[in-house]
């Protein structure tokens, strides 16, 4: 599997390049696009080895948790926990990962398929990139950890101490918000755009309810995860966007930030005056 990837990639990239049509609002090139995708790929990686790397609570940690210490915007949903919730928020979020297929359907979207391909692995590349390394890193236990009805061993869980932010509501909204993007981009005076839109909003906003009641998230980090899904499905198709030269989004890594000893990595964003 992992030699088969990097071959789709390929291809991928290669169709974007050599079967681009004029008609297309976007351009790609080969080196850039590829370093964007290996960068944040690698990224990806990093910061999956960091949440993997997570400690879990003590019996003491679990002890002094205390709803009071919660955002009163997010303290109703302390204690949640639904099996059933959070089984069925996986059936919009792989659903959304079908949305771009639609574009096989237009003429103009279906000759620069591979093209769209290409934006749409970057999009995913770039929210997956920003959610694993902050998952990693920010310790904040999810909803479910305060239902004192499950055994503590699953509440002190390494994978339950990572509710920060909401990466299923992100994935889903950089998936829809991007499809919605690509839409109006390649039909701006179609009367679906505004219903397209909608549909982007409403998929999303649906998988962060069933991840709150399943226990998974609370409201703001479903909020922020919302919000980078939708700039990720926004901002890619945007910098690609013919006229749009001067705007770029690349991953970056620091070492010893400000003399700090700090080493930081994530995705940067870049505008050229």
């Amino acid at each position: 599997m992992r030699k088969i990837a990097p071959l789709l990639l390929m291809i991928f990239m290669c169709n974007s390049l050599f079967s681009q049509e004029s008609s297309s609002p976007y351009k790609t090139e080969f080196w850039k696009d590829g370093s964007w995708i290996a960068g944040s790929t690698a990224l990806n990686v990093l910061g999956v080895i960091t949440i993997q790397n997570k400690d879990d609570l003590t019996d003491l940690d679990l002890e002094e948790l205390d709803r009071g210490d919660i955002w009163k915007i997010n303290r109703g949903a302390a204690g949640n926990y639904s099996v059933e919730a959070d089984e069925l928020s996986y059936v919009p979020f792989y659903a959304s990962f079908a949305s771009p297929l639609l574009f096989l359907l237009g003429e103009d979207e279906r000759k620069n398929f591979g093209q769209i391909s290409v934006m749409f692995v970057e999009t995913m590349a770039s929210t997956g990139a920003i959610f694993t390394i902050t998952a990693g890193t920010v310790q904040k236990s999810r909803p479910l950890v305060y239902n004192e009805d499950l055994s503590a061993e699953e509440r002190k869980d390494s994978d339950a101490q990572r509710s920060f932010f909401a990466g299923h509501t992100a994935a889903t909204a950089a998936a829809t918000f991007f499809s919605a993007k690509v839409f109006q981009d390649f039909n701006p005076d179609s009367p679906a755009v505004p219903y397209v839109w909608a549909g982007a909003v409403a998929v999303p906003a649906y998988v962060g309810y069933l991840r709150t009641k399943a226990g998974k998230h609370f409201l703001t980090d479903n909020l922020i995860g919302f919000g980078i899904g939708a700039a990720c499905g926004i901002l890619v198709p945007e910098i690609h966007k013919i006229g749009n030269e001067k705007l770029d989004i690349y991953p970056t890594s620091q070492t010893n930030v400000l003399g700090t000893g700090i080493d930081t990595k994530g995705i940067a964003l870049n505008y050229t005056f």
